[in-house]
């Protein structure tokens, strides 16, 4: 990591760190593989995009609707494959790579199924939306823009909070909600803070398309979920014991 930051002789990547020194020192053991799970991920995104992008381009809600929900469908387990795959680097487990993603996937892949189609949902509808917006003829108001960005922040909010547990806990859909939304009432600005931090992401991804297209091979979905967990993983361990359930 000397390339990226000065070299500190107090500095032990064998012990656990705290603070930017843990940041850094899960960025130098895990970058390998969170990026090899990323390009999965992306691949398991590709229908859902590819759905999305032919029913703007065809202006058709009927095809939105099937193409979306189908899309999130296939994207969910391998959005479950990331969550788990950061979660794992956070808790340092020792296990290979390969051999926990093909566990995430038999663990994982019937309950985020569900949770996927939602999410394929509510992107194609907010995608579709935004193009609502460029089409039109009249530029939207402040105050729609100001709905249609919160509206979008509660998603990230819920998402943040339910995916963790999705892949940590076998619990019903309805306990993961409880859970987020008590975990949110506790530590509210943190997870807005997390939450807008993740809409800034997007929106710079967004706003300069095409060509943050050619980062997503290297940061794409790993980057911003590591950073969102690792913002608030202490606090997440200290109300689910997730350390003391793995036996970290």
């Amino acid at each position: 990591m000397g390339l990226l930051f000065a070299e500190d002789p107090h500095f032990d990547e064998t012990e656990r760190q705290t603070g930017f020194y843990r940041y850094r020192q899960l960025l130098s053991a895990r970058f390998g593989r969170w990026w090899k799970t990323n390009l999965l991920t992306l691949a398991g995104f590709a229908p859902l995009t590819a759905g999305i992008a032919y029913a703007v381009v065809s202006s058709s809600v009927l095809v939105l609707l099937p193409c979306s929900i189908l899309g999130g469908m296939i994207a969910g387990p391998f959005l479950a494959g990331m969550y788990d795959a950061i979660l794992r680097g956070l808790r340092d487990d020792p296990r290979p790579w390969w051999d926990c993603y093909k566990r995430s996937w038999k663990q994982n892949w019937k309950s985020s199924l569900i949770p996927g189609a939602l999410l394929g949902l509510i992107a194609g509808v907010y995608a579709f939306m935004a193009m609502l917006f460029w089409w039109a003829e009249r530029s939207p108001s402040f105050g729609t823009v100001a709905v249609y960005l919160f509206a979008i922040l509660v998603v990230l909010i819920i998402n943040t909070l339910y995916w963790p547990q999705l892949v940590l806990f076998r619990q019903k859909a309805f306990i993961r909600l409880r859970n987020g939304l008590l975990f949110c009432a506790k530590y509210l600005w943190r997870v807005l803070g997390v939450s807008i931090l993740q809409l800034g992401y997007l929106a710079v991804f967004v706003l300069f398309a095409p060509w943050t297209l050619l980062l997503m091979p290297v940061l794409g979905v790993w980057y911003i979920l590591f950073l969102s967990q690792f913002l608030i993983y202490e606090q997440m361990d200290e109300v689910f014991g997730i350390e003391e359930l793995y036996g970290i």
